[in-house]
């Protein structure tokens, strides 16, 4: 008994030392690694965004450098190399009734080649402007449209088997022929305004059960971005390769950025809307699989 007491008397701490080494961990301990952790998530997610702000930095500057190139030497080269000397032919060459001709009957064939009539919609806004320029277009895209919709109708079959084979539009395509006129035509003009290529969707759409009527109405109604956006272009290149001539003065800085403010609102309205249509496609898609099921 002594020689227990001696020893609990020369190691008073003893004890205390070996619950102290050998405890069970509590609360406290759990608390320190779980700020540690979060202390290295939020090390790890500032870090990421970091990076990320640093690749977009790069990216804005290597965009930015290569505008300023296009800008300073490759633009004004092609005005006075290409588009100028086209513009002035064009120009001297024929008059506006027979230039309206030209176009009319581009936008109304092109499409049932697969050939894209951006182009004829650019001269269409270089020579007619918006109001007159619009009109022209959207006669000439009647008869463009509604050309492949009705050759289509011929090989529905072959049509069919393209559908099969890219499933992942085919969805979306098919969608277009459910449901009532209102949501035929709605379908069709998210089409046209999503990356689906509008070429290929004036013959897809005749494989469909979709209705000429909502077909016709939903492809103009969609295509309106892309026409004023056409229109633009025609006009912004129009004044462009006047101002880089030698007979015109050239635009004053505030005609500048006036110009690139107005690409820039155009290029934003395009991207939006091709997300937005995308995102509306996608749920149309969501709601009619929850139907099914």
């Amino acid at each position: 008994m002594g020689t227990i007491a001696e020893d609990k008397d020369s190691a008073p701490w003893g004890d205390y030392v070996k619950l102290e080494e050998g405890r069970a961990p509590d609360a406290s301990d759990a608390e320190s690694v779980g700020d540690d952790e979060v202390g290295t998530d939020c090390c790890r997610g500032y870090c990421g965004s970091l990076w990320w702000w640093i690749k977009l930095a790069l990216i804005v500057l290597v965009v930015g450098l290569l505008v300023a190139v296009i800008v300073k030497w490759v633009g004004p080269f092609l005005m006075d190399k290409e588009l100028l000397p086209i513009i002035i032919w064009e120009r001297k060459t024929f008059s506006k009734p027979v230039v309206a001709l030209i176009v009319f009957g581009c936008l109304a064939l092109l499409p049932s080649l697969l050939i894209p009539s951006a182009p004829s919609m650019w001269v269409g806004g270089m020579t007619f402007g918006y109001g007159y320029g619009f009109l022209l277009i959207v006669g000439g895209l009647t008869f463009g449209l509604s050309l492949p919709y009705f050759i289509g109708s011929f090989f529905t079959d072959k049509i069919h088997e393209y559908l099969e084979r890219y499933t992942k539009n085919a969805a979306a395509i098919k969608l277009a022929g459910e449901g009532d006129w209102f949501h035929q035509c709605r379908v069709v003009a998210l089409i046209r305004v999503s990356p689906i290529p509008n070429v290929a969707y004036n013959y897809l759409a005749s494989a469909t059960t979709v209705k000429y009527g909502p077909y016709l109405l939903g492809s103009l109604v969609g295509m309106v971005p892309e026409i004023f956006i056409s229109i633009y272009t025609g006009i912004l290149i129009s004044t462009l390769a006047e101002a880089s001539s030698h007979d015109h003065p050239s635009m004053t800085p505030a005609q500048i950025v006036v110009n690139i403010i107005g690409l820039c609102t155009s290029v934003s309205a395009t991207v939006i809307c091709t997300i937005y249509a995308k995102r509306r496609l996608k749920q149309l898609q969501e709601q009619e699989q929850d139907l099914l099921q």
